[in-house]
């Protein structure tokens, strides 16, 4: 696996570098081509907290899992951990015969333990009308239903967006193509 790491707001040694390249990469055992992908680490301070974000772009998914701790070490320790109970609880859907081409990057020769699997399933549908707003309209809307994220038809362009609360409290928009 290819590595492409930096800090916002911190400097990465070279101890710190070759750490996050050791415990990402245990995560090669999971690719059928690891000197093909590449990781994105970023690793930034807020307060005391030091976060540590992992994308890791496949050819058909994308893997990505964040999470910080006030140990720089805790926190790339426990993002690895994100993101091989990410591969290992989705293996079953990602090895199903109608996917199976999708994700032709993965490896699927690993055992997964059977509490790790779950039957989780779609059990509720709903349908929104998709009226054109503004996003300070899309943000009073999301705010007063009390969601974490809207969909919404964009006035300006007519475009589908989702929008949603980050974890810093400000908001995302997702538009669609």
């Amino acid at each position: 696996m290819k590595f492409n790491i930096r800090g916002n707001k911190l400097e990465v040694t070279e101890s710190i570098k070759n750490y996050v390249e050791e415990k990402i990469g245990k995560l090669n055992k999971y690719f059928e081509n690891p000197d093909e992908v590449t990781a994105n680490v970023v690793i930034r301070v807020h307060g005391i907290d030091q976060i540590v974000e992992v994308t890791i772009p496949a050819k058909k998914v994308i893997l990505r899992a964040e999470d910080r701790n006030k140990d720089l070490y805790a926190a790339i320790d426990l993002v690895v951990e994100k993101l091989e109970r990410q591969i290992r609880k989705n293996k079953t859907k990602m090895n199903k015969k109608a996917m199976k081409n999708t994700f032709i990057d993965f490896n699927m020769s690993f055992e997964v333990e059977p509490s790790e699997e779950d039957d989780r399933k779609i059990v509720k549908r709903k349908e929104i009308e998709m009226k054109p707003m503004s996003e300070e309209e899309a943000i009073l809307q999301m705010e007063l239903l009390g969601h974490e994220f809207f969909v919404f038809k964009n006035v300006d362009d007519e475009d589908i967006c989702i929008l949603y609360r980050r974890k810093d409290g400000d908001y995302g928009i997702i538009e669609t193509k």
